[in-house]
């Protein structure tokens, strides 16, 4: 188990309790217990880790794509040098690694949290069956993006722009880049997803959670552009699509909601 796993478990631990204001420990036994008891909660899990997976598949099937035009140019020829005079701005040594930490662990712990926080405390199950429902609309939509609308992290297009997450994080090509091609960059999966996070917690009723959620998704955005990862936009990107999945997730999960009312019994 690697570092990252080791961080990512204890972040999503502590936020969990931080989320319900009760020991994580009892908030993962009921989250088990709910997949173990409830077929539907399991099959939306398991899809959702199905999409997770596919994700990975994505840049096999890339490979053996016949290769699609570069569409980099055209990002650059629109938004200019706003990534390197964003980093020239606000770079700074003791920033790097914080930023690193919420881009790697923060950013993974959220989703994980979120799902235990809202198994725990919502009884109706409409905001983890939301949240499975819009993380996966987010990977379903942006899958064919990055097949068929590639475009290249800033750094590797624009020599000027520096990759910071090396400076933390050095490793971060040979563990990370397998599950993130180099030219997925349209839209931004990292914004999408934060920001889906942010507005699912906002609607959740558990005000310290969503305050968390988005501050957090802040960082993220403030990272990608830091960091040299991303284009502006792709960050606007990744916000359309966190509406757009949230919207349609709530409708997703209030429809599978419905059941036939039980017969009225005449006494």
């Amino acid at each position: 188990m690697n570092q990252v796993t080791i961080y990512t478990i204890l972040t999503s631990a502590l936020l969990i309790g931080f989320g319900t204001g009760r020991n994580p420990l009892r908030a993962a036994w009921v989250f088990v217990r709910n997949l173990a008891t409830r077929p539907r909660y399991l099959l939306l899990f398991a899809s959702l880790l199905g999409i997770l997976f596919l994700n990975k598949f994505e840049l096999t099937l890339e490979k053996a794509m016949k290769p699609q035009p570069d569409f980099t140019p055209y990002i650059f020829s629109f938004e200019g040098r706003f990534v390197e005079n964003f980093q020239q701005l606000f770079h700074a040594e003791w920033l790097t690694p914080f930023l690193a930490f919420f881009y790697i662990v923060v950013f993974q712990s959220v989703l994980v949290a979120s799902l235990g926080i809202y198994m725990f405390r919502d009884r109706s199950g409409r905001q983890f069956k939301a949240t499975c429902y819009a993380v996966m609309i987010n990977y379903l939509v942006a899958i064919p993006f990055y097949l068929f609308l590639p475009v290249k992290e800033v750094w590797a297009y624009d020599p000027n722009v520096h990759f910071y997450m090396l400076e933390a994080f050095p490793a971060f090509e040979s563990m990370y880049r397998g599950l993130s091609g180099l030219d997925n960059c349209f839209p931004s999966l990292h914004t999408s997803i934060s920001v889906t996070m942010a507005l699912l917690a906002a609607r959740s009723g558990n005000r310290r959670w969503a305050w968390f959620s988005g501050i957090n998704a802040a960082i993220i955005i403030f990272t990608i552009f830091y960091m040299g990862i991303h284009w502006l936009t792709d960050m606007l990107g990744g916000l359309g699509l966190a509406v757009f999945s949230v919207a349609l997730a709530y409708r997703l999960a209030d429809l599978s909601s419905i059941r036939k009312p039980l017969p009225t019994v005449q006494g």
